[in-house]
């Protein structure tokens, strides 16, 4: 493992497990070593996560300032360990980004009185949550995962970085970029560039959104964001009465995202719930209608395809049963339905009293597995481990058009 000057925080395995929250289809950039270490460029720089059973572990390397271009054009700048003029703000942004507030042991307690049937596939996908990623780049993947896999969207994320996106720096020899900003994507060649790179008819999307996203003024999609869950630096504010249909903040935000290009139902809630914090919003995509059918009896009479009445009603379903944060119980039954995580399903759990420094009881859920040792997955996806499918094409109701007489 290389020589870093980690820092940590304390987080048990309960409140958050990286291995899956960073690879059950809520963010495409993160990759995993060999070393068990997550790393990312994040807001200007290469953010490093790993984990052990009391504690969360990070570190953060930033581009070196330059006042003149590199040369030869290709070669990265060098990495230091300290942000821009000796301010680094690493550790609010890792307890921001992984929404680490909220008392999760707590909420899934919460959940499982609601729900036998969260309470009978939880413990095995403890420590679950929900990233609070940057808007622009859960719009930009979720656009990518119409008719997708994890594998491909991880790819299609990490062309766009490479070929569009800012150079931060290197880790273990290779070269890591940020996102690039919706000025870069809509310029007009971008749409033909990124159909060359594999991106079919998701390539119009894309530009065409980001298009649209300099039309509108400075701020327009994080002035959509939850109140209640705002950006990093920014004061809390009431998101108002929760209803049956979510709040009225998360129904605005869902309607002014569907006119976006390449954005439907499924992706609209996405983005509601992964980028702007809308913790009622929940996604329906083929996993999701499995499971609404499999487990909460939809599938029959009016609810026996999955038209956008249908779609409406499953999210009302989850919301009566969890409340604000039904999008966040219902992320966790769907990881439980990836086939990347299918043989926790066939797995012991063992709860383990544990004792962390500052001398309070936790409890940390193990997961061992009856035939698997403590050994390392060698793949983190499988290539047919599928996220989205073509459930965004549901089509909205239209005014009905007017006949000709004579």
């Amino acid at each position: 493992m290389p020589v870093f000057q980690w820092r940590k925080l304390p987080v048990s395995l309960t409140e958050l497990c990286l291995d899956t929250t960073l690879r059950c289809g809520q963010s495409f950039r993160w990759r995993k070593s060999d070393d068990d270490i997550w790393s990312c460029a994040l807001h200007g720089r290469i953010l490093l996560l790993r984990q052990d059973s009391t504690h969360l572990h990070y570190h953060a390397t930033f581009p070196q300032q330059v006042e003149a271009p590199p040369s030869p054009p290709s070669s990265a700048p060098d990495s230091i360990a300290d942000g821009p003029n000796g301010n680094d703000d690493t550790e609010a942004l890792v307890y921001h980004y992984l929404n680490l507030a909220p008392d999760l042991t707590g909420l899934y307690k919460q959940w499982s009185t609601a729900d036998a049937n969260f309470k009978k596939k939880a413990p095995k996908f403890a420590g679950v949550r929900i990233l609070r990623q940057d808007a622009w780049e859960a719009l930009v993947g979720f656009i990518c995962s119409s008719n997708n896999n994890i594998l491909r969207i991880s790819q299609m994320m990490e062309k766009l970085c490479v070929h569009y996106g800012p150079l931060i720096g290197h880790f273990e020899s290779r070269p890591y970029y940020d996102m690039p900003s919706p000025a870069i994507l809509s310029h007009p060649d971008v749409e033909a560039h990124l159909r060359q790179l594999g991106f079919g008819y998701r390539a119009k999307y894309l530009y065409q959104t980001a298009v649209l996203m300099q039309e509108h003024e400075s701020g327009w999609l994080d002035g959509l964001r939850n109140p209640e869950s705002p950006m990093l630096g920014h004061k809390v504010f009431s998101a108002g009465e929760m209803l049956l249909g979510g709040r009225e903040g998360y129904r605005s935000a869902h309607d002014q995202l569907l006119a976006l290009q390449g954005v439907g139902l499924k992706v609209a809630d996405c983005v509601c719930l992964m980028g702007l914090g809308w913790g009622e919003a929940v996604p329906v995509d083929t996993h999701v209608w499995q499971i609404a059918q499999r487990d909460y009896k939809f599938g029959k009479g009016k609810h026996r395809s999955l038209t956008k009445a249908t779609y409406d009603d499953v999210g009302n379903h989850f919301r009566s049963l969890w409340g604000k944060e039904a999008g966040w119980a219902h992320s966790v039954l769907f990881t439980a339905d990836l086939r990347a995580f299918s043989s926790r399903l066939n797995s012991k759990v063992e709860v383990v009293e544990m004792k962390k420094e500052e001398e309070e009881d936790v409890i940390e859920s193990r997961v061992k597995s009856e035939k698997i040792t403590a050994t390392k997955m060698k793949r983190e996806f499988r290539e047919d481990e599928t996220v989205a499918v073509a459930l965004d094409e549901i089509p909205l109701p239209r005014k009905a058009k007017r006949r000709r007489r004579g």
